[in-house]
This record gives structure tokens, sequence and C-alpha cells, in this order.
């Protein structure tokens, strides 16, 4: 045998950095669009942050816009302050902001124990479900047009 694998149980990174490196000069030689996002500023940063009388965070969204798309990140209210409607105003908010920015699509991940019921009362749509992960639970990805 000309090759020898060897297996590891704890984190490396030269190899992840490596492989990281590999795949991303495949993607750049197949796909014209991933060659584009590696220019800096092709991938545009959105950040709401929501903030209470103290000046405390009390929570927001990060995202990124690219391709068309606002990818929504992370998105998270302090306990105190949900089921007050801002959540969904501020998620109204990024997709305002992100349709400025150049987007016409919307995509988002999110556990069955999170918020997808929120989600699809917004327009979201699951495109994709794996079950079971967590056990008991699943994952969605979903996607919203953006008019």
């Amino acid at each position: 045998m000309d090759y020898q694998v060897e297996i590891l149980q704890e984190k490396h990174d030269d190899f992840t950095n490596f492989l990281n490196a590999k795949i991303r000069d495949y993607n750049n030689e197949h796909s014209l669009y991933h060659q584009e996002s590696r220019q800096k500023g092709s991938i545009r940063p959105l950040n709401l942050i929501v903030t209470d009388n103290e000046q405390q965070w009390i929570g927001g969204i990060t995202a990124e816009v690219y391709w068309g798309w606002v990818e929504i990140n992370k998105f998270w209210f302090s306990k105190d302050y949900r089921g007050k409607g801002i959540g969904g105003q501020l998620l109204d908010t990024a997709e305002k902001t992100a349709k400025e920015m150049g987007s016409t699509r919307a995509l988002l991940t999110t556990y069955e124990f999170q918020a997808r019921t929120f989600y699809e009362q917004r327009g979201y749509q699951v495109v994709g479900e794996i079950k079971d992960y967590p056990p008991g639970s699943s994952y969605y990805t979903m996607v919203k047009l953006l008019d």
C-alpha cells in the first residue's frame, strides 16, 4: 500500500487548516461564486444589536450577505424580552436591510426546540430536515424569498 491512515481522537488545527485550504482551492476552481466570495468585502456582515436601558446587550442577530442571500447565523433574545414582538420586528429589520444590501433570499438553520414555528409564521419554509439530531429532535434548514 502506498499510503497509510492515522487516526487521531483529538483536535489537530494544522490538519484542519490543510483540509480547509484544499477544499477552498477546489471550490475556487469549480465555482466562480466561491472564487468571488474570497475577495475582500464580498461577504458583508450584518449585525443587529439590541440593548436595554442600562446599555446591556439583551439580544440580536448576526448575519452575512453574499451571493444575493442573507444567511442568518445567530438570533437570540433574553428570556425577559421574548414574546413581546421584538424578535419579529428585528427579523423584519434584518431582512429589509439585507434587501437594501442586495439580498433576494434568506437562509437560516434552527432546531425543533428553538424557533421553527416563529420562522414559518414569517414566511420561511423548511427545505431540509435532519431527524433525531440531536436525539429526540430535528434540525432544519429554512429559506425565504425576500419580496
